[in-house]
């Protein structure tokens, strides 16, 4: 028993870019012991991510890789990380096996709809070109995720400043420590 963070990354963003690499300093920190899906043997092109068809087959792929990779003890405290192919494939697992989970979404995609609970953090860029952000936003209402946007963001929630990108990461990770305390 104790406390477990589980990393869904997405299928081209693995553990050790910002986003997921700074988030699970922090869940370390909080004392949380780690878990990373490992989604590097999934088969993908380019621009799979932009066509329903392709991303469910990859969903499916991903789905296999968690149900061999992660088991749940009965952790006293989950959180889970995710981003991008990976939020769909956190809510899945969450719901398929009823566990209630502090949900830490990066870059959602539309499909998790089908999968989210209530409850949880959100960030997502208004450029993305994988996810629309209104139908993101309309997700987000629905489940109460608390949800931040980056204006302009893609789909790693970047802009074309590199300064300006330092500072959101920043408020990113000040928002991921305070939700991952609390």
């Amino acid at each position: 028993m104790g406390k477990r963070v589980i990393v869904f990354p997405g299928i081209g963003y693995h553990k050790d870019k910002p986003l997921l690499y700074y988030s699970r300093k922090i869940a370390q920190e909080a004392g949380y012991q780690e878990i990373c899906v490992d989604f590097s043997g999934i088969r993908w092109e380019k621009d799979d991510l932009r066509k329903t068809d392709k991303i469910k087959e990859i969903f499916a792929q991903a789905m296999k890789k968690v149900l061999s990779e992660v088991e749940i003890n009965g952790e006293d405290e989950l959180l889970f990380i995710s981003k991008s192919i990976g939020t769909v494939v956190a809510a899945w697992f969450a719901k398929e096996k009823g566990i209630r989970a502090k949900q830490i979404y990066f870059s959602p995609l539309v499909l998790l709809e089908d999968y989210a609970q209530e409850g949880g953090i959100a960030f997502y860029g208004d450029s993305d070109p994988l996810a629309d952000a209104k139908e993101i936003e309309r997700i987000f209402r629905e489940n109460k995720i608390e949800a931040y946007k980056i204006a302009g963001g893609n789909h790693s929630l970047e802009i074309n400043d590199t300064e300006e990108n330092l500072k959101n990461l920043a408020e990113i990770m000040r928002r991921v420590k305070s939700y991952i305390q609390n």
